[in-house]
């Protein structure tokens, strides 16, 4: 999709905290320039051009220093240590233009007004923005304290009473250190959202690497055996019939045996690495989606006496409406409900926080949605898919209950088309 909302949509979670921080700071920038700007109109042409060219020095190096601060906390920069203090310079330098004006410019009292109002808003933006390129609280502390010591000496060099100057330094050490407090925050929650995400992104490929290990270790446990055996007895075998020995025969049919009894513990260790479980899946999605943020609530329950097939099938379908909740949107809320209505049984998952374009969980053409199609219309099921109302995608599968006459036979394990089922099997899981 074109245009800023799409390009928005198209940002992870992590990406759109820091485009916000990003651009919070370049708004405090731009908010220093309009005040200060209004500020500059009552000195005059000549005093208030002046200001205005040193500030918008100021708010140009803002700008550019919060860019590389907040790449630099990414690790995406070295830190910008020569403009931070190219901004302390260009900030100390507006404050003395604005004192300047103030004392040889025009006569009145809106413009010494006007200069110390100029004087302190540069000073407090630029000590907030500073302290978004230090990552050691005590050189923040440091930055804030020089920037109230200069303020005061400034205020006190004027000729202004103690207690002014005091009320000066305050001020600005106050309102300094809220800002730097700010920046110091925003970059610990973006910091946060980041390891947050990259811890979520980790327990993702554990969970797939545990489910490998598991598989591995279940083909092992299962062909390691009898695949001994079957050396041993085929060596055996050999060395029986190189002798004319009526024994190589028996040998040979056991080892007959043990292949056909390897091919149906293989299958089944297959069939159940493919096959989907509804309970667990529902339990599993329902625990994903509540780890990411995301209200999900079941209602119903798995009907006694469900075949294994239409459990598979709608276990497959809860695996894929999860996985699309979390891809795409902005899912707040999810419910997945279980029914059974007039001999069919029906799924039903619905989430909010869809794009208006439709894409996504939404695209009823994708291939995930398309598979689940195929899969479900093996067992004569159907599947339906799209947004129902405002920010609203609703998923429902319904499965027609089979009667016990009509429910497929199991093909023997040991006959050939339970072979070739088996060697198909295989040779999809393992490489």
């Amino acid at each position: 999709m074109r245009g800023p909302g799409g390009w928005w949509r198209r940002q992870s979670k992590p990406e759109k905290v820091e485009t916000y921080t990003r651009w919070s700071f370049h708004f405090f920038a731009v908010v220093e320039f309009v005040t200060v700007g209004l500020m500059a109109v009552t000195l005059g042409a000549w005093p208030g051009a002046g200001l205005l060219l040193v500030l918008g020095v100021h708010t140009a190096v803002c700008f550019v220093t919060v860019s590389r601060s907040l790449d630099w906390t990414r690790g995406r920069r070295p830190q910008p240590v020569r403009l931070l203090w190219t901004l302390a310079a260009v900030t100390a330098a507006v404050g003395v233009t604005a004192i300047g004006i103030a004392d040889r410019g025009p006569d009145g009292e809106h413009v010494d007004t006007a200069a110390g109002g100029a004087f302190g808003v540069v000073v407090i933006v630029g000590t907030g923005i500073i302290a978004l390129g230090i990552r050691e609280r005590k050189r923040v502390f440091a930055v804030v304290g020089a920037f109230a010591a200069g303020s005061w000496a400034v205020a006190f060099t004027r000729g202004a009473p103690a207690g002014e100057s005091l009320l000066a330094s305050v001020m600005v050490l106050f309102c300094g250190g809220v800002m730097a407090f700010t920046a110091i925050i925003s970059v610990w929650l973006l910091n946060i959202v980041y390891e947050l995400d990259e811890a979520r992104e980790t327990r993702t490929r554990l969970a797939v690497a545990e489910e490998r290990l598991r598989f591995g270790r279940d083909l092992h446990d299962v062909m390691g055996r009898n695949l001994a055996v079957i050396a041993l007895k085929s060596e055996l075998a050999v060395q029986l019939a190189q002798r004319d020995r009526p024994e190589a025969v028996a040998q040979m049919v056991e080892v007959q045996r043990l292949a056909q009894e390897s091919q149906r513990e293989v299958r089944e260790v297959v069939r159940g690495y493919r096959e989907a479980d509804l309970t667990s899946e529902v339990a599993g999605a329902q625990g994903v989606l509540t780890a990411a943020g995301i209200d999900c609530t079941v209602s119903g329950r798995t009907p006694a006496g469900l075949p294994a097939g239409v459990q598979s099938a709608l276990g497959w379908v809860v695996r894929e409406a999860a996985t699309n909740v979390l891809r795409h949107g902005d899912a707040r809320r999810c419910a997945v409900r279980l029914r059974v209505l007039e001999g069919h049984v029906v799924l039903s998952v619905e989430n909010d926080g869809i794009t208006e374009a439709g894409d996504g969980s939404s695209d009823s053409t994708g291939s995930g949605l398309a598979g689940l199609r195929e899969r479900l219309a093996e067992i004569d099921g159907t599947l339906e898919a799209g947004p129902t109302g405002k920010g609203v995608f609703r998923l429902t599968a319904q499965i027609p209950l089979p009667s016990q006459s009509s429910l497929p036979s199991q093909s023997d394990p040991s006959g050939p088309s339970g072979s070739i089922a088996a060697v198909r099997s295989v040779s999809e899981v393992m490489p």
